[in-house]
């Protein structure tokens, strides 16, 4: 198994990712949209919205496995961030950084994987996008640009969380000078 190099920028990305305020937050209706979307558009058993933290990838939207994150060392979706556009993987099995990886070897038994980044503004990758099937399959390009386009629609969610976060922080800090200033 071939673990993911680490980002150049994976500092800012990290502190990028923490600024959103998503990671470990509860399920939300509009990010399990975007994997229910994910999963029919591309006909697959599983869909996530992963977002890749330092030492895990943690699950914001995930239909299709009993689990809420995976050791980022195994994550798939540490390759992906490194990718413009979608990082595809049409067998697991018989790619050589993938194939002896635990997430192939046994559950969820990852043969085809196909994740495209989310970025935020400013370009730092924070997560993906991800279709899997346990079986090997092939995508053409339009089904890769497909996924893509939903992968920035899902960004600009993540850019108005983003911007719900900054505003939020602005009214408190008013709100705590106002109060200061009150004593």
């Amino acid at each position: 198994m071939k673990e993911a190099p680490t980002p150049l920028n994976e500092a800012a990305r990290l502190a990028a990712l923490r600024a959103i305020g998503l990671l470990d937050t509860p399920s939300e209706a509009r990010f399990d949209r975007f994997v229910r979307l994910a999963k029919a558009l591309c006909d697959v058993p599983i869909a996530v919205i992963s977002l890749v933290d330092a030492n895990r990838q943690w699950f914001k939207g995930c239909d299709g496995l009993a689990v809420s994150e995976t050791p980022r060392r195994v994550s798939f979706c540490a390759h992906a961030i490194h990718e413009q556009g979608v990082f595809y993987i049409p067998d697991a099995s018989a790619d050589e950084r993938f194939a002896d990886n635990p997430l192939v070897t046994g559950e969820p038994h990852i043969r085809f994987y196909a994740g495209a980044p989310v970025f935020v503004p400013g370009g730092l990758a924070i997560g993906t996008l991800c279709v899997i099937d346990r079986r090997p399959r092939a995508f053409d390009m339009n089904q890769l640009q497909a996924l893509r386009d939903l992968a920035d629609c899902l960004q600009r969610e993540v850019a108005l969380q983003l911007l719900l976060t900054e505003v939020t922080a602005v009214r408190d800090s008013r709100a705590l000078a106002t109060l200061i200033g009150d004593v």
